[in-house]
């Protein structure tokens, strides 16, 4: 019997073709992948599944069932990272009523509206720093479970205060109203009250913690500057988090609390209002991220010009605080401060997470660096490097693009083209 071994050939490479997996083949004119300092030209992503496999030089011609994505007039970058928001709310002048007014549902429904916008964005994971009621940890496992579109999200809960602290939730109330809030709650007094608190959002299952180490703005409290923890509850606070392999982020505006937090281990320092030459040097010593949140601070500058849009008690925090953090960023960047992207939206509108980019750079940080601030360096201050922040084989098929040139202008981060995440489409 003769065996023609041409043909045979033949029909197994068309069988193998038929069984091989369809992929999806994004064509990028310039790729930022997160790691080069300079942008690459019509490359190919592979994507399979929820995972990239291929990052190749030209434009891969497709097999038969592969899907072609064309952005070969788009800048792609990977899927943005914002360190600092607070998904399950949005501040405005009737804000403080809802605190009273507001039941645990409201906040998670208003958190699944809030993610969509900000995944559209092209925020592709967040870091959720303080909520109402663990209500972003239910909106995490609805996203996770495909209920709802959003980023990924990783979630401290309800962030760690001292009795009167920022996070007090009973701040401003009459004294009939106020109770005595302690660690379930997140209010905290004495060593073992915070190692309470952090085993407690623990048991809750977060994903980082959040301690208000100094005052804050919107707070129903006088002081927007001082140190609200001694040395030895930020020591049990950030020693206990550490040992349950829990990262650590302390909203501070004060030079004083962020002095003993960075002293204490703390992993970063978000808004840093009143960073002085002394507190730059530890961070750099360190190895203390900055997250800026210039956005919130350029927000409440210009609420607290109106009359009545915050109480009195915050209203001058808001005029003293708010303008410092841009020209703050700007001596941190200059110092060779470690710097991951956040913006404390919740505060600013959810949705124009991007402006931070466009504050960014024109306090002097270069849109290349501004960008790796979001993706990589927030990946890594988060933890999450090994799955996102770059555009390589084995990570999350992460992916945003923009129209034209955003390394030339800046502003086009709020013109988001197209958002993947996790190998799925939902904006193009």
């Amino acid at each position: 019997m003769r065996f023609h071994r041409a043909p045979f050939a033949a029909a197994l490479a068309c069988a193998a073709a038929s069984l091989a997996p369809a992929r999806t083949l994004v064509y990028c004119g310039t790729l930022i992948d997160g790691r080069a300092d300079a942008p690459k030209k019509e490359m190919t992503v592979a994507v399979d599944g929820q995972r990239i496999v291929a990052v190749q030089a030209g434009y891969i011609a497709p097999a038969a069932g592969d899907k072609v994505i064309d952005l070969k007039s788009a800048t792609v970058t990977p899927g943005w990272i914002d360190c600092h928001v607070h998904l399950d709310q949005q501040f405005s002048a009737t804000s403080v009523l809802e605190g009273f007014q507001l039941n645990p549902g409201d906040w998670a429904l208003q958190g699944a509206a809030y993610a969509k916008k900000t995944l559209l964005a092209g925020f592709t994971t967040v870091r959720n720093l303080g909520d109402h009621g663990n209500s972003t940890l239910a909106l995490r496992r609805a996203i996770n479970a495909g209920l709802v579109d959003g980023p990924r999200v990783y979630s401290s809960g309800k962030s760690i205060a001292t009795t009167g602290g920022h996070a007090d939730p009973t701040n401003g109330r009459s004294f009939d109203l106020m109770g005595d809030p302690g660690p379930l709650d997140g209010v905290i007094n004495g060593p073992d009250e915070a190692r309470k608190a952090v085993r407690q959002r623990y048991k809750d299952g977060v994903d980082a913690i959040k301690i208000t180490a100094t005052g804050g703005v919107l707070s129903q409290a006088t002081s927007g500057m001082a140190p609200q923890f001694t040395p030895e509850e930020l020591k049990a606070l950030i020693d206990t988090a550490h040992d349950y392999g829990l990262k650590v982020a302390a909203h501070a505006h004060g030079t004083e609390g962020m002095r003993r937090a960075i002293e204490a281990g703390i992993d970063s320092i978000e808004h840093g209002t009143f960073m002085t030459d002394e507190v730059i040097a530890l961070m750099k010593s360190h190895g203390t991220y900055f997250v800026p949140t210039i956005s919130a601070g350029r927000f409440v500058a210009e609420k607290a010009k109106i009359d009545g849009y915050f109480t009195p008690i915050v209203r001058p925090k808001a005029a003293l605080i708010g303008p410092q953090i841009q020209a703050t960023f700007q001596r941190a960047y200059q110092a060779g401060v470690k710097i991951a992207f956040g913006t404390d939206q919740g505060v600013a509108p959810h949705g124009d997470n991007a402006l931070e980019f466009v504050y960014m750079v024109e306090a002097g940080m270069p849109p290349m660096a501004a960008l790796k601030s979001a993706t990589i360096e927030a990946a890594k201050l988060i933890g999450i490097e090994r799955d996102v922040g770059t555009v390589e084989p084995g990570k999350f098929a992460d992916l945003v693009a923009v129209p034209g040139d955003m390394l030339a202008d800046i502003k086009l981060v709020s013109k988001v083209s197209f958002v993947m995440k996790g190998g799925v489409v939902y904006k193009q």
